[in-house]
């Protein structure tokens, strides 16, 4: 028997080395175990950061993160960063992004293309023809030592946002490879489905009903979880100066002492607060005739499917069986009123 036995597959009766071309298979394999297996236990809000240190100790290594979610431009409206979570970078990054969002060709490359994997890399940039970096943007990266960078952002069902993750490399590192970007892309999807599974746990308590885009979520210490957009936009409106990411101090020191209770927020604006466990919830309440068209777990299959995954791969993420999976499907096509995948795309882009 040799020192360094080699694992072999068995094939119509021979043993057959296995290829190295299946290790990263089996490191993405073992990454979704422990994604799940941490998606159960962490506490949601450290869960996002568990979740990507243990991605680059046991799949895509990288210096720097940052991710939380994000609005697209919209008329004279920039791009903006509305929360987010980072490992290694300045507090101020994401303050200094919004500030630069229109010049950020890269960024808006990502939101064009949900769940694709951008890369773009110092070293290729000056062999693009037209791809000269605007100064601001230039500096802001070398500040940040964002020398090859590595993003996806896709989207969040009915929240009226995106989630965003990117990866950063410093000038002496190497580029993202091919297969970085491979497992990148498969990881990614996983995580957002397992983060909106625990939002739908948590929602299901006191919070009710509320559409994704009325509902926010914050720890005791007003650091916020998750966002809607219409709620975002509200506490923008209220507190203009306010950067996202954590409650407006003056509105964490207008809290009723007691919950539920409710807040009026500007003029017109009321917000509700109902305990969650240890956590926060604040919605605006809906119009009491109002319904949204999907239940939250028949909109994210539906998504998924919408992105391309197969009803396996839909099961996987959001720990259905795949028979679940085509009851949301038949559900949710009854209920858009949609015959095939192409309808289904555009309802999904009107909700």
């Amino acid at each position: 028997m040799p020192a360094h036995p080699t694992t072999t597959t068995q094939v119509a009766g021979s043993a057959v080395a296995a290829a190295p071309a299946f290790a990263p298979l089996r490191a993405l394999s073992a990454s979704l175990l422990q994604l799940a297996a941490l998606a159960r236990a962490a506490p949601p809000e450290a869960m996002l950061l568990q979740a990507l240190e243990m991605m680059r100790s046991t799949l895509v290594d990288f210096d720097t993160a940052w991710w939380g979610e994000v609005s697209a431009s919209q008329g004279d409206a920039p791009p903006r960063n509305w929360l987010h979570g980072s490992i290694g970078l300045a507090k101020n990054f994401a303050a200094e992004w919004n500030a630069l969002a229109m010049a950020d060709v890269f960024a808006q490359q990502s939101m064009d293309q949900l769940g694709v994997v951008v890369r773009e890399s110092a070293d290729d940039l000056p062999a693009l023809p037209g791809m000269a970096i605007p100064p601001d943007i230039d500096a802001f990266c070398r500040r940040h030592g964002l020398y090859h960078c590595m993003a996806t952002t896709v989207a969040m069902p009915r929240s009226g946002l995106m989630f965003f993750v990117s990866l950063y490399r410093g000038p002496s590192r190497p580029n993202f490879t091919d297969q970085e970007a491979a497992l990148f892309g498969e990881f990614v999807p996983h995580l957002l489905g397992h983060w909106q599974h625990r939002l739908e746990q948590l929602q299901t308590a006191p919070a009710g009903n509320s559409p994704w885009d009325s509902y926010a979520l914050a720890d005791g210490a007003g650091q916020l979880l998750f966002v809607g957009l219409r709620v975002g936009r509200a506490l923008q409106a209220a507190y203009p100066d306010w950067s996202g990411t954590a409650l407006p101090a003056a509105l964490i020191g207008a809290l009723p002492a007691k919950l539920p209770g409710s807040l009026v927020l500007g003029r017109a604006c009321r917000l509700r607060l109902e305990a969650c466990g240890p956590l926060l919830a604040i919605s605006i309440p809906a119009p009491h005739n109002s319904k949204p068209p999907l239940a939250p777990r028949e909109l994210s299959a539906a998504t998924l499917y919408a992105h391309g995954q197969s009803y396996k791969d839909i099961a996987a993420t959001l720990g259905l069986t795949p028979a679940t999976v085509r009851t949301y499907l038949r559900s949710a096509y009854a209920q858009l009123g949609v015959r095939n995948k192409v309808e289904l795309v555009a309802a999904l882009r009107r909700q």
